[in-house]
């Protein structure tokens, strides 16, 4: 148990980075993968398989619990490490991204964003402050500022309006959430695919000295490459010595990648997502499992992996239930996927301490071009 949030870097190889963010609800290895929990719940999972599937840390979405069942009612129910039985650390993002993608009438001014719920189109109110004070009684312990989220591609004045825009809120979340012993506020960087407007954001950023600092507005409709730039630009303005969090990626190429430029921490829908639709990553890339060749496959996905989805299932099983739209289908892909995430994880931090995090990316890109085991 640690009364503080702190982070440490344990070691590095090449450009990749071995930490530990320790806070009361526990310890984060890192670089670490956030599975997301959006609604209190990571979708077609049970949090206990999540948990021993290797995750320090998921992810909650304010928006969402703003909507359902609200944060106030989740404060009277305990928090939601309660609510959901989930007793390890909790970050919850800003919900700036889901107003900005989801909502369907929104205005946006210098006091916050008003917006129409996607749910029954009642109308709310998000300011700075507003989300703070929600992800307080949602009980997290790593809050996001309120952000505004450009799509890619966009103008630079629409780029630079909000990224300015998110600077001055950063600022105001910062007050808003004062001193909170054990837990955070990470900053967002902002500035879309322009580098002189993200070293702006991460350097007035910086000025406030948050305990972490995410880059966000990435993985939102530029190419990788465009995503790896901004990065490079990006990371050697941020303080070593604190977390770094890319929001909302990604690819198991993407994380690999990212890493080796120094982010500490991850988080995406993507495994359970697209479990939820028949595709598998695997340890030799992806593997839709809708394809006929796997109908008549009794071999596993994956027969070296600890877990039971993986190694125990039959491809012609899990090609069956996809394709009858089984609920279980969808459930044992997302096992799979988010157990070969946290296996990669693994191995990255491994490969970290170790110092032959180089050869280790080299052998993971190797085997993903493989492609998948020949048909039977």
């Amino acid at each position: 148990m640690h009364e503080n949030f702190t982070f440490t870097l344990r070691a590095t190889s090449g450009g990749a980075r071995l930490g530990e963010v320790a806070m009361p609800r526990g310890v984060i290895r890192t670089p670490a993968f956030m599975p997301v929990g959006t609604v209190g719940t990571v979708k077609a999972m049970y949090l206990d398989q999540v948990r021993e599937l290797g995750a320090d840390i998921i992810l909650g979405n304010t928006y969402h619990l703003m909507l359902r069942p609200g944060p106030e009612r989740v404060a009277r129910l305990g928090g939601l490490h309660e609510l959901i039985r989930w007793p390890h650390p909790i970050l919850t993002d800003s919900g700036g991204f889901q107003v900005m993608s989801l909502s369907g009438l929104r205005k946006l001014d210098e006091k916050g964003v008003t917006f129409k719920s996607h749910v029954d189109g009642s109308l709310h109110h998000m300011s700075p402050e507003r989300s703070i004070e929600i992800q307080g009684l949602l009980d997290s312990d790593i809050q996001m500022q309120l952000d505004e989220c450009v799509a890619l591609p966009a103008e630079r004045k629409e780029i630079e309006r909000a990224m300015e825009m998110s600077l001055r809120w950063a600022e105001r979340c910062r007050v808003a959430f004062g001193e909170q012993p054990g837990k955070a506020m990470f900053g967002i960087v902002q500035g879309g695919d322009q580098p002189d407007l993200r070293i702006r954001s991460a350097e007035g950023l910086k000025e406030l000295d948050l305990k972490g600092y995410a880059v966000g507005g990435l993985a939102v409709g530029e190419p990788q490459d465009v995503m790896l730039a901004m990065l490079d630009t990006t990371l050697p303005v941020l303080p070593t010595e604190k977390p770094r969090y890319l929001m909302g990626v990604g690819t198991p190429d993407d994380i690999l990648k990212s890493v080796a430029r120094g982010i500490d921490m991850f988080d995406c829908v993507m495994p359970t997502r697209s479990g939820r639709h028949g595709l598998a990553f695997t340890r030799r890339g992806r593997v839709n499992i809708r394809n006929a060749r796997h109908a008549e496959d009794m071999r596993p996905l994956d027969e070296q992996s600890n877990c039971p989805a993986s190694r125990d299932y039959s491809r012609a099983y899990l090609h069956h239930l996809v394709r009858s739209n089984e609920a279980l289908g969808g459930m044992l892909l997302s096992w799979h996927n988010l157990a070969y995430y946290q296996e990669l994880m693994q191995g990255i931090r491994k490969s970290i301490e170790e110092g032959r995090f180089p050869d280790f990316y080299a052998e993971t890109i190797e085997m993903w071009a493989k492609g998948d085991i020949d048909p039977v």
